[in-house]
């Protein structure tokens, strides 16, 4: 009996590479090749080209094509007048105040009359009793309230104009998704800026990791990450009547799998991740298990994108090497960024397989005993 457990102890200590394991080795994944041109003695033809990631690469990878978020044009905020500046479409509510005991407005023994909302027109105009028609478009609302009393003075001399603006499209703006409650919604003031404007709305999608905010103005189209507006006050601008807004999700992701810390699919955080910080969110490499000198990031570009490996990558497939046991390694791998689609693979270490071997065939021991 004896002498069976130690056959079967030498056994598991010889084939220990056919253990059960969570990844390939560093030498199994590069090692893929045309089988068939191998097989007819002819050197191998791989279908991928593989760079190590360090100081001296470093430079000539971060030249290659990207397909990280490109940079969106914005607009820089510049301070406004509070007031709102009256429009086309708006709606106008006047109440005029006449003190005189014979008013050719008000009814005996009342003060005030208010008078019939009137929408601006499309020309900028409102009618007005005992002066017709006004131009009040462009006007904040205390010059229009001035300048109708203005033209009341000839007429009924102790006017004072009460007014009372309720915004139309013109002075409105459309949220149309990824915020709390869609809808357009009226500016107050011309001060009234975009993070006030997502705030009434509830804010962007919780579940959106790295939000992104599109502004549509004027026929062009504008966009920044919702996190610089937070950071960054001169890019919170004011929101302008017509404008449409929208948050959209940042839907990059990269796929985490072999010795790493959890296996899924993991969404961009940021508009940049580096590897070391994509190595964060993964949790690192597995203790037990992995070897930190053969992390690997496997990417796939597109034909048009290749080009001589110098200012481009000389095949589709390419696979990046990283040694995360050295100072170099570590302080290349926080500057080479993460594309969309990428896969970071953690590979098993030998002495992983060869400790887990050592375990089987001392628990086999024990049993034996």
């Amino acid at each position: 009996m004896l002498q069976r457990v130690l056959a079967l102890v030498a056994c598991i200590s010889l084939m220990g590479c056919g253990l059960p394991r969570g990844a390939g080795f560093q030498s199994e994944v590069l090692a893929a090749a045309n089988t068939n041109i191998a097989a007819r003695g002819e050197t191998p033809a791989f279908d991928f080209a593989v760079y190590p990631v360090n100081s001296g690469s470093l430079p000539m990878l971060r030249s290659w094509p990207s397909r990280n978020l490109p940079v969106q044009r914005w607009l820089n905020a510049a301070e406004q007048p509070a007031s709102l500046l009256i429009a086309p479409g708006d709606v106008v509510q006047l109440t005029i105040w006449d003190a005189e005991e014979n008013s050719l407005l008000a009814p005996p023994g009342q003060r005030s009359t208010p008078l019939q909302q009137v929408q601006v027109s499309a020309d900028g105009r409102i009618f007005v009793p005992y002066i017709g028609e006004l131009q009040v478009a462009g006007m904040s609302p205390d010059a229009a309230r001035a300048r109708i009393e203005e033209e009341l003075l000839p007429t009924i001399p102790s006017a004072q104009v009460q007014l009372v603006v309720e915004a139309g499209r013109s002075n409105s703006a459309n949220l149309t998704g990824g915020v709390g409650a869609v809808g357009i919604y009226a500016i107050p003031d011309r001060n009234f800026r975009i993070l006030d404007l997502l705030s009434l709305a509830g804010g962007a999608n919780p579940s959106f990791v790295n939000p992104q905010v599109r502004l549509t103005r004027g026929g062009q189209v504008y966009g920044v990450p919702l996190r610089r507006l937070l950071d960054e006050p001169q890019l919170d601008i004011p929101v302008r009547g017509g404008d449409r807004l929208q948050v959209v999700a940042d839907d990059r992701s990269f796929l985490a799998l072999g010795a790493t810390g959890s296996q899924s699919v993991i969404d961009f955080s940021a508009d940049e991740v580096s590897a070391l910080q994509a190595m964060a969110l993964i949790g690192g490499v597995s203790a037990a298990s992995a070897n930190p000198k053969g992390v690997l990031i496997l990417r796939e570009y597109e034909w048009a994108e290749v080009r001589d490996g110098i200012s481009g990558p000389p095949q589709q497939r390419i696979v990046f090497t990283m040694d995360l046991t050295t100072a170099d390694g570590l302080f290349s791998a926080g500057k080479f960024l993460v594309q969309d689609g990428d896969l970071v693979y953690g590979t098993e270490s030998p002495l992983g397989v060869a400790l887990t071997a050592f375990r089987v065939a001392t628990t086999v021991q024990s049993i034996a005993n």
